[in-house]
């Protein structure tokens, strides 16, 4: 009976023991797949330590003997570029004073175009004013004060003119000039030389050194064969 009870022991104890094995090695089995999986784990920070650290390496400095050739041909780049940045900055200042002075004389050609465009309708109105001086001629006290009111208006237009820069033309007398005159009318006499103006039909004007207005003229002409002396009776 002992020895049975010992064989039984035996064989519990040999069943407990490949039972525990299988557990045993499940166990190993894991703890060196831990210890794999940790070791990955540590070359791959390593890894990415090693590329951090390239990264943020700074370049190499070149060699001593290469340091002057490299600082003369950076010098030479800064200075063609400054070369090239001034050229710009010169081209572009010229443009610039170009423009503005371009703009500046078409504003000025502008107001005075203005202002000729605005005086030339005023001048029919001066004109007026000239014919009825030279037309009417007042008798009585009453008719001398209208006279002398009206003519007042017209001084002043006429000093209103003046300091716009204007000035009233006297061609009579004057040779004819194609760029201040306009012929009108031609009159053959003896009594001027040929090509003067004889009488101002129609004033012109000048708006500084510029016509306002051509005077419209009538220009003396050489007399007809025949007609020269013929006022003269013969004796």
């Amino acid at each position: 009976m002992v020895e049975e009870s010992r064989s039984t022991e035996t064989v519990q104890e040999n069943l407990n023991e490949a039972e525990e094995k299988p557990m045993n090695e499940i166990e190993e089995l894991r703890a060196e797949d831990a210890a794999v999986e940790a070791d990955a784990d540590n070359v791959l920070a390593a890894e990415a330590l090693d590329r951090l650290a390239e990264e943020t390496e700074p370049a190499a400095a070149p060699p001593a003997n290469d340091a002057p050739v490299d600082g003369a041909g950076q010098i030479s780049s800064l200075k063609a570029q400054l070369e090239e940045r001034t050229g710009q900055y010169m081209r572009i200042a010229a443009d610039f004073e170009n423009y503005r002075r371009r703009n500046s004389k078409e504003k000025e050609e502008q107001e005075v175009q203005i202002k000729r465009n605005t005086i030339t309708e005023l001048l029919p109105v001066i004109d007026n004013f000239e014919r009825a001086r030279s037309q009417i001629k007042p008798q009585t006290e009453a008719e001398m004060t209208i006279h002398k009111s009206y003519q007042s208006v017209y001084k002043q237009l006429v000093d209103c003119l003046k300091r716009l820069g204007v000035s009233a033309m006297r061609a009579e007398g004057q040779e004819f000039d194609p760029n201040l005159h306009e012929a009108v009318m031609r009159e053959p006499t003896d009594q001027h030389e040929e090509g003067t103006v004889m009488e101002e039909l129609v004033r012109g004007y000048m708006i500084g050194d510029r016509v306002l207005r051509h005077a419209m003229v009538k220009v003396a002409a050489a007399p007809e064969p025949g007609t020269a002396g013929s006022d003269n009776p013969e004796e």
